[in-house]
């Protein structure tokens, strides 16, 4: 007889989380390419790294992992003893305990179940009887690499005719990228009491980097990226999503009392997904808004947080053409000089606590704020936190010193690209060239291999003359062919002044060139 029973996908239990295993994991080599929370909890010190190739997705997932990880270890409040002492404890114990893992199993096991009809994982079920009927998304919107609507073809081709159904596995992926970067405007009509509404705010993470600790294997990967709580949180009223009752979609978002709400009850979206009979794949999707207000995303402790002109507060925004070696500085120290004062994570406040050997996983969505995808990104450093500032102060300064002189002759090259383009172009007014372009292509790559390399030897001593030799090559590459006339001479000439800081002001009003008076002064 055929099964009556309604589709069911455990993620505790279900081979969605793809993994890579230690290569000192005891039987490395026939080890499961994909496991599910529970296995990935108990054998956390056996696993390497999580190998989610779309970077918003893992950049959601780690929020996820933390979330569960400090109900597990109870971490999830500041006391009984030291917070610090009590994580180093558990990293001590070198995994984490099974009855702690089975026990929180046990007692969410329904709230983790993907297609429950009551309690769907991070879904709303009212979504059914709340949208229009027939009014649902498909499954070309819900996975967020596809195209739909008039939105362009970027990250892979499909035929609207006939959409191809993501199996279960995909599909909570991109549930999570939905959640932590869905897009602001128009979406699926709603309907809670007198309130209709048909658009949506942009999700917490949308167009954000964030920046995760890594370690040797995921057990002290998500020790490291643990929040510590403040002195007031509790655990009965710091509630994950999954934990709380959903709520009235017209009233005020949930409060963010604590690490866990703070991790995963930032949604402005509300979805609900329409499993095959089987379980195993999704045919369609509700994608329509969660709340009408919207949630606060100040204090995500993962984001670089920075000041604009008026003084307001804002993440520090994703970009696919900037280095991860450019943000280092930001990473290590509390705080940096400038107008924008931008603020390191707060999780690397006591990251390090963990291991001075932790990388820097940069993740994140080059996108605006409505339906445009740029780019994804996903950087790794070399292990760099055994240099913050806690641990070495002196060391981040001079990295951070480090960072700014290879910033320093990267703007000027742009800017002597520029000048010479306007001139020798005759343009009304210095803009965008492909000299500038090309010249960044050439320099942006040497000057990171440059860091990353001082980085490793710890050589911080006459930087400057290197950095500026990649600047002055890559801008005679780039001006060769036009300096083979007198007029492009001329202008290339003029314009070189700004690879060494630009012509003083004694100097300008002289005409005479500055290159040498510049040049010792960035010496000194």
């Amino acid at each position: 007889m055929p099964s009556t029973a309604p589709p069911s996908y455990n993620l505790f239990d279900e081979p969605w989380i793809p993994v890579r295993w230690r290569i000192d994991s005891p039987v490395a080599g026939g080890q499961p390419a994909a496991v599910g929370l529970r296995e990935l909890l108990l054998r956390a010190d056996e696993i390497e790294a999580i190998t989610v190739v779309l970077p918003p997705a893992l950049s959601a997932l780690y929020r996820v992992l933390y979330a569960i990880t400090v109900r597990v270890t109870g971490l999830d409040e500041q006391g009984p003893g030291e917070w610090g002492e009590r994580r180093a404890d558990v990293f001590d114990a070198g995994r984490f305990e099974t009855a702690d893992v089975e026990k929180y199993v046990n007692d969410n096991r329904h709230r983790f179940d993907l297609f429950d009809p009551r309690r769907p994982f991070l879904q709303d079920p009212r979504l059914t009887a709340q949208c229009d009927p027939g009014n649902t998304a498909g499954v070309d919107k819900l996975v967020t690499t596809r195209p739909s609507g008039n939105n362009h073809a970027w990250f892979e081709h499909v035929d609207a005719r006939a959409p191809v159904q993501p199996s279960a596995a995909e599909a909570v992926l991109h549930l999570l990228v939905w959640h932590y970067y869905g897009p602001s405007g128009r979406c699926s009509s709603r309907t809670v009491g007198t309130v209709k509404a048909a658009d949506a705010k942009a999700g917490p993470l949308r167009s954000t980097l964030s920046y995760h600790p890594e370690g040797v294997s995921i057990f002290e990967t998500l020790l490291a990226g643990l929040p510590e709580p403040a002195s007031e949180v509790r655990r009965d009223r710091d509630l994950c999503a999954w934990e709380r009752d959903p709520g009235d979609p017209a009233g005020p978002p949930p409060e963010l009392t604590g690490p866990c709400s703070e991790l995963t009850a930032r949604s402005q979206h509300a979805l609900l997904l329409v499993p095959d009979a089987s379980g195993r794949y999704v045919t369609d999707a509700f994608i329509t808004w969660a709340w009408r207000d919207k949630v606060a995303r100040d204090g995500d402790a993962y984001l670089i947080w920075q000041l604009s002109k008026e003084g307001n507060r804002y993440p520090r925004p994703a970009d696919s053409g900037r280095a991860l070696w450019r943000d280092v500085d930001a990473l290590l120290l509390s705080e940096l000089p400038g107008d924008s004062r931008p603020q390191r994570p707060e999780v690397f406040r006591t990251a390090p606590e963990v291991s001075e050997w932790l990388r820097v996983r940069a993740l994140g969505f080059e996108q605006d704020g409505q339906a445009k995808d740029v780019q994804v990104v996903d950087a790794s450093t070399p292990p760099v936190l055994g240099l913050s500032e806690r641990r070495s102060p002196d060391s981040a300064v001079l990295v951070s010193k480090l960072r700014a002189v290879g910033e320093m002759y990267g703007r000027r090259l742009e800017l002597a690209a520029k000048k010479a383009w306007q001139q020798f172009t005759d343009a009304p007014k210095l803009k965008d060239c492909s000299w500038a372009v090309d010249a960044g292509a050439r320099y942006w790559p040497a000057a990171e291999a440059e860091f990353w390399a001082r980085f490793g030897r710890r050589d911080f001593d006459g930087a400057g003359a290197v950095f500026r030799r990649l600047a002055e090559e890559a801008f005679e590459a780039v001006t060769a062919r036009a300096v083979a006339s007198v007029r492009g001479a001329r202008a290339c000439e003029a314009a070189r002044v700004e690879l060494y800081g630009g012509r003083r002001k004694g100097a300008a009003a002289a005409g005479g060139p500055a290159r040498r008076s510049a040049s010792k002064a960035v010496a000194k």
